[in-house]
């Protein structure tokens, strides 16, 4: 996730700030909190590699959800959770008929601009969602498949916060989860702290009215609501595997939702809500972005101990990220935006609770047959 740069004073006057976002969360120490049952871990899977994820679902004896695309595949997945002794439900979420989730009027917006950011993690989530409140599940983990938890106990004791909070993040102790401009910006000796992901977050049933839109940063979305963010909490810690953040395409396709993240945190971040992102605000946010960009490009130019294999691609990827803010993104679509976020909250809450209507009885394979993907489920 991006970290704290930009934030803000008043709802019109943004500039640059070094601290941290995790002011906004309630920071609890492992092994101090009773533990809960945990419902079921769901799990993106985009990777053959399922180790951790049946590990944690082993040691917390929950149910995995397993939503395979790309490499990952359905009938592998359930084999690999037979064989880890985990109960375990596997659908090859590219069979999934259009309607299951809703369009929503974000994505509409996004693909008119071409500026979709492409990966189908947050349908995956979504999807999720669903099979959990129909399944009467009330607590979720939601996992992804480069995670590994040193101590999956830390879901338990995540379980446990639930009555007091809406959402828990387990503490990144692995490669920063950042945007590729942030993985510049501290690679290049600047200070950048993380903040609470969906690779490994736990929620209960007061979050499955929110949903998970089609852009980077579709997490730090799901956890808002009209006033700001949920009550969220840190606990333990979560490792996330190496990647190059550097590769080509990737900065273009997370800038947009970098820049709508880090602008309505920067609001919370001073007290204000995300109805005070007008379009003036945005005009503004947008010019303190390019310029904190260009200060990390000269940053990346001058920084003496840099890796120089990495120079070429960190600025590259921050010129892409650059390119990319000033030539697409606009305070109008800032705007546009968060109105059909609105509009599309509205639109999944009136989802979820159509299904409810026609739902019979609180089962994970009943909430399958509701939801019309009974013939694609696999299980172990």
């Amino acid at each position: 996730m991006a970290g704290d740069e930009l934030t803000v004073t008043t709802a019109g006057s943004p500039r640059e700030d070094r601290g941290t976002r995790r002011r906004l969360l309630a920071e609890v120490e492992a092994g101090t909190v009773p533990e809960a049952d945990l419902d079921a871990i769901v799990v993106p899977n985009g990777r053959s590699d399922l180790v951790h994820a049946c590990a944690a679902a082993r040691e917390t004896d929950a149910t995995l959800l397993l939503l395979c695309s790309h490499n990952g595949d359905a009938a592998k997945a359930v084999r690999a959770a037979t064989e880890a002794g985990v109960r375990a439900f596997a659908i090859d979420t590219g069979h999934v008929p259009a309607g299951v989730v809703p369009e929503f009027a974000t994505t509409r917006l996004l693909a008119a601009q071409d500026l979709l950011h492409h990966p189908d993690t947050s349908f995956k989530r979504n999807l999720g969602l669903l099979v959990a409140d129909l399944s009467g599940w009330a607590r979720v983990a939601f996992l992804d498949d480069d995670i590994r938890l040193p101590r999956p106990a830390d879901l338990r004791e995540a379980a446990g916060l639930l009555d007091r909070y809406a959402a828990v993040g387990l503490a990144n102790a692995g490669m920063p989860d950042n945007s590729v401009v942030y993985h510049a910006y501290r690679e290049s000796g600047g200070q950048q702290d993380t903040f609470v992901g969906g690779g490994a977050l736990v929620v209960g049933r007061r979050c499955f009215s929110s949903f998970f839109p089609d852009v980077y940063n579709e997490d730090w979305f799901f956890l808002l609501d009209d006033a700001g963010l949920r009550p969220t909490a840190l606990i333990g810690s979560a490792h996330q595997s190496v990647y190059d953040p550097y590769e080509p395409g990737r900065a273009e396709s997370e800038e947009l939702g970098d820049t709508l993240a880090e602008g309505l945190y920067g609001l919370l971040d001073r007290g204000l809500r995300p109805a005070d992102a007008t379009e003036e605000y945005w005009a503004g946010f947008l010019e303190s972005r390019r310029e904190f960009i260009r200060t990390a490009l000269r940053q990346v130019h001058a920084a003496a101990r840099l890796d120089l294999a990495k120079r070429p691609g960190m600025i590259e990827s921050l010129r892409s990220a650059l390119r990319r803010n000033e030539e697409k993104v606009t305070a109008a679509l800032c705007t546009r935006f968060l109105q059909a976020w609105h509009t599309d909250r509205a639109t999944w809450q009136a989802h979820v609770a159509e299904l409810r209507e026609r739902h019979a009885d609180r089962d994970a394979d009943e909430a399958f047959h509701t939801l019309g993907i009974d013939r694609l489920v696999r299980r172990s």
